[in-house]
């Protein structure tokens, strides 16, 4: 997911979704705040960078382990590539029914200035987790099974 998001960055010349704002929204939800208008337009909060990226990471490795948990042992001794890609499909639910509405973007980025681009990015990235899934489970089974 982080290739793809250097990739796109670096290549395409298009940016990759800040986490920081992330931390953001999460920092202010116990001060009452769940909406915003936009998430931009609300004060930034100390450190909200690194945290946006461990929550990053955090809620990746939760979902691997309910996709693990789903999937079972089969999966892990004999990973197959759709599984993964359904899982990376699946965990678009989370951006575009909570996070993207709740930072004000709107359901699926509808309120952003190019929503069928910003959708198809996260489809993409998305994607990408699961094509790491598979990848990542691969190469633990051909090095340590």
């Amino acid at each position: 997911m982080d290739s793809w998001a250097c990739f796109q960055k670096r290549v395409l010349r298009i940016q990759p979704l800040d986490y920081g704002l992330v931390a953001r929204w999460i920092s202010f939800i116990p001060r009452g705040q769940l909406i915003h208008h936009t998430i931009v337009n609300t004060p930034p909060i100390k450190g909200e960078k690194p945290l946006g990226w461990g929550l990053h990471y955090l809620i990746g490795i939760v979902l691997a382990l309910i996709h693990v948990l789903l999937w079972g042992e089969v999966w892990l001794n004999s990973p197959s590539i759709l599984p993964a890609l359904v899982t990376g499909i699946v965990t678009l639910i989370f951006p575009f029914c909570i996070i993207q509405p709740c930072l004000g973007f709107g359901i699926a980025a509808s309120k952003t200035p190019s929503p069928w681009k910003a959708r198809g990015l996260s489809i993409l990235v998305h994607s990408f987790y699961g094509v790491g899934l598979f990848l990542s489970t691969w190469v633990l089974n051909y090095r340590f099974f």
